[in-house]
């Protein structure tokens, strides 16, 4: 008999999520056979066998919160069937009333039909009950047909309750603010994934553990992206990939941390830690939310290596393939919302880095060149910093600094 736990990940990893089981009791399983995905605050892990056989226990549902070292499943060895796996266990029903009493009670939730128990997670069974839902009555999404909360979410209010109206909410001093009843058709509930509630805290405590400001310029891309059309073919059969703007960006960011050493810096208690390495962060939208795989060493390496270093990253982000090292140390972060049309933000700083550079669209506009009126294509770049380590000046000076490379591309190969 082998027990699966969950596996040590990394110092900062205590507990995960159960994301999705893709074997179920009774399946076979083949030793480092990935049977369940393991969501944490930073990474999804797969979770494989140690042993081969027959899965015979589950022992934490989908959605589940598991502790490091908690025993989840197990795994049976030899090439049987595995048991028929046990009741669910429920919790105990109240004792029945007394006859008259029973006359105006509410009726009871109904969760066997045709004497069949309908396959159900606990927290389903629970939501069913608080809902007056009958779980025969749901269709369930898993292919398999166990009825999972979500399922019991969308379903919606047993048809025999009334619909409830909205309620006031009165806070002291403040004004009376009408909310929908959390089970009407007017309001849909969805947990926050633990991905989302660990980038939900973290950005609260950046904007409350700091004194983050932000300052703006604009860039003219017209040189660089000229540059980019007369090198792109060139740069595309020499290297097997094409030549963005990204690694441009980093190129410069590069440049000016090598200039102001202060935005590469962080505190540590009452001591700041100037960093003399250079791991960019470059954030990638994935489905689960925003992550920040870092682009080790970028000063040492050419604009090949970095676009695809970028583009492997961005990969393995949308893959789910991330590791945890593919996401620590980094120094400082660059971000990109001009890629869903965004004109101008103010990007919140990635964990204890000091600075982070906002990247916006490209939009032709009227500008004075040389005292005539042209239009150019200009980007709004944006600098988040930690004012309690970056004084204005070097804020204002390095965004100056990565201005001026993006404007004068050529420069960028003196800096390289």
């Amino acid at each position: 008999m082998a027990e699966i736990k969950v596996p040590e990940l990394a110092e900062s990893i205590t507990e995960g999520t159960i994301a999705q089981w893709v074997k179920k009791v009774g399946d076979r399983v083949e030793k480092g056979e990935f049977i369940v995905e393991l969501e944490t605050d930073k990474v999804n892990a797969e979770i494989i066998s140690e042993e081969a056989g027959v899965l015979t226990q589950i022992l934490a549902e989908e959605g589940d919160t598991v502790l490091v070292g908690q025993v989840i499943a197990v795994v049976e060895a030899g090439e049987g069937a595995a048991p028929a796996p046990a009741a669910e266990p429920t919790k105990p029903e109240a004792a029945p009333a007394p006859a008259a009493a029973q006359t105006t009670a509410a009726p009871a939730v109904v969760e066997e039909t045709s004497n069949d128990r309908v396959v159900a997670s606990p927290a389903a069974r629970k939501l069913a009950r608080e809902k007056g839902i009958d779980l025969s009555a749901i269709s369930p999404v898993d292919p398999q047909g166990r009825v999972r909360v979500q399922d019991v979410a969308a379903h919606g209010t047993a048809p025999a309750a009334a619909a409830p109206v909205a309620a006031p909410v009165v806070t002291a001093g403040g004004p009376v603010v009408f909310t929908p009843a959390a089970n009407s058709d007017r309001v849909t509930i969805e947990k926050m994934s633990r991905r989302r509630q660990t980038i939900a805290k973290r950005l609260l405590e950046v904007k409350q553990s700091t004194a983050m400001l932000t300052t703006f310029n604009e860039i003219d891309m017209t040189n660089i992206m000229a540059l980019r059309k007369r090198k792109q073919d060139e740069f595309v059969k020499a290297n097997d990939i094409k030549l963005g703007f990204m690694s441009f960006f980093t190129k410069a960011v590069v440049a000016a941390l090598k200039k102001y050493p202060y935005v590469n810096a962080q505190i540590v208690g009452d001591e700041i830690h100037l960093n003399n390495f250079f791991d960019i962060g470059i954030a990638v939208s994935t489905e689960e939310g925003l992550v920040v795989p870092v682009v080790r060493d970028a000063n040492s390496k050419n604009f090949a290596e970095i676009e695809k270093d970028i583009a492997n990253l961005a990969k393995k982000a949308r893959d789910k393939k991330l590791g945890l090292n593919d996401m620590a140390g980094g120094s400082f972060t660059i971000t990109n919302g001009g890629v869903f049309g965004s004109l101008m933000s103010t990007p919140i700083m990635n964990g204890t880095q000091a600075g982070i550079l906002g990247m916006h669209s490209i939009v032709n506009r009227p500008v004075a060149v040389n005292g005539e009126v042209q239009i150019r294509p200009m980007m709004y770049v944006a600098l988040s910093y930690d004012h309690r380590i970056i004084d204005g000046k070097d804020s204002v000076g390095f965004l100056k600094t990565v201005k001026e490379l993006i404007e004068n591309p050529e420069d960028l190969l003196l800096n390289s």
